[in-house]
């Protein structure tokens, strides 16, 4: 089945679902009305962008109403499969996983903005992933910009420093591991079996996605995919160097708890480490790369999200004036963002601020939000597709095999043949 062919039946066997709403305020017409989830990071941000804009334009009034964002998904598809405009915000919040489902499910449903918002002066893969055609359809906000958070004192303990941990291969990786280990006695990382996020990080940093450019699986004969899957096996195959962990909680307290030394993950995980009050035992390298793939690099991303503008608003004029105006161009709001919420934004240029220039006491002077920013701008481009999560599932399912040493290669045929029943 052809990638827009498949949109289509997403789009029409959505079922409709009972939704939660939280409004901040109750709506007027000539509001600007938004959807989205978490209050105290997206919310936060949105409410700070609304205070910037009203400095210049006081009748400005925004509407923040709240939901979680599985129930974000559902009420904007219900409607949008329905072809019902009535009640839909000015602007939806949308995961980046999920942007191109919505865009090649609903056509027409959302308002392109390369009129609005000038695209080199983002992040070339927040752009490349909202975009359809010659067209392209979000405020890029968010990033998951990836690092390996290491605790410092261990692996100085070890006898590695900052300058041991920068731009090294995954194998380079695994050696450091196994040393740390029998030097200290603790595992480098936690690994959740049930979760294949690593093979995500692992598989944007070389460039390459489960889906080819027409939207076509592309797990069995992907080198890079391959290169990834064996490297991850690697891993999952010395257990010296990793902790299992079932689920959030057990994951995050491994590492802020002190059980192992690292994680590679996204930068939205800066809050919970520092709320294990450790300043100055902790540091951040960029994460490793796949030895042997053309082009691979020590960046990637996991998570994140962008700001969308359906196409039904009755205040196009005023929506798309307030996102170029703060989400666009307003470097001050970012660096506001940067140190209350801890918000990467892939605006480029905020780099030049005074909140991403400082270096950061928790992580032993390092200038973070520099290196972040400097990340951010060498994560490779891919497209997402509208099965992202179906195939990240049937990846999933060959993990434990996998790290007991079953066979690379049965277990990505597996895969593609568990994906392939998941994409129909």
């Amino acid at each position: 089945m052809k990638l827009k062919a498949k949109a289509r039946s997403f789009a029409q066997g959505v079922i409709m679902a009972g939704i939660s709403v939280f409004a901040v305020s109750a709506a007027q017409a000539e509001d600007v009305t938004v959807w989205a989830w978490d209050p105290n990071f997206n919310g936060a941000a949105m409410q700070l962008a609304a205070e910037h804009y009203k400095r210049t334009n006081p009748d400005f009034n925004l509407v923040f109403e709240v939901f979680a964002r599985e129930e974000v998904e559902q009420k904007l598809q219900t409607q949008l499969a329905a072809g019902t405009t009535q009640g839909l915000p000015d602007i939806v919040l949308i995961e980046d996983y999920s942007a191109q489902k919505f865009l090649l499910s609903f056509p027409g449903a959302f308002e392109p903005l390369n009129d609005t918002l000038d695209y080199s002066q983002f992040a070339d893969y927040k752009v490349q992933l909202a975009t359809v055609g010659d067209q392209t359809y979000s405020v890029p906000f968010d990033s998951g910009v990836t690092g390996w958070f290491y605790r410092s004192d261990i692996l100085e303990e070890a006898g590695y420093g900052a300058d041991d941990l920068e731009n090294i291969t995954w194998n380079r990786f695994i050696e450091i591991a196994k040393d740390v280990h029998a030097k200290t006695g603790k595992p480098m990382l936690s690994l959740d079996l049930n979760d294949p996020g690593m093979i995500v990080v692992m598989l944007q940093s070389t460039g390459s996605w489960f889906f080819d450019d027409n939207g076509e699986l592309n797990l069995v004969n992907n080198p890079a995919f391959r290169a990834v899957m064996e490297t991850y096996g690697e891993i999952l195959q010395t257990p010296e160097i990793y902790k299992v962990v079932n689920g959030w909680a057990e994951y995050t307290s491994s590492f802020t708890g002190g059980d192992v030394a690292s994680t590679i993950t996204g930068v939205w995980i800066t809050g919970t480490i520092k709320a294990a009050d450790m300043p100055g035992q902790w540091a951040v390298a960029p994460i490793p790369r796949i030895e042997g793939v053309e082009g691979a690099r020590n960046a990637s991303n996991l998570g994140g999200s962008s700001w969308y503008v359906l196409a039904s608003s009755d205040n196009m004029e005023t929506t798309k004036d307030f996102l170029a105006t703060v989400w666009g161009n307003d470097i001050d709001f970012y660096q506001e963002i940067l140190v209350g919420q801890g918000a990467v934004g892939s605006l480029l240029r905020v780099r030049e601020g005074e909140a991403y220039q400082s270096s950061d006491d928790y992580y032993g002077g390092q200038p973070v939000w520099q290196n972040f920013s400097q990340w951010l701008g060498e994560i490779p481009g891919v497209d997402f597709g509208i099965f992202t999560y179906e195939v990240r599932s049937a990846i999933a399912t060959q993990l434990p095999d996998i790290a007991n040493g079953g066979d690379i290669d049965q277990a990505i045929q597996r895969a593609e043949a568990e994906a392939r029943v998941l994409t129909q």
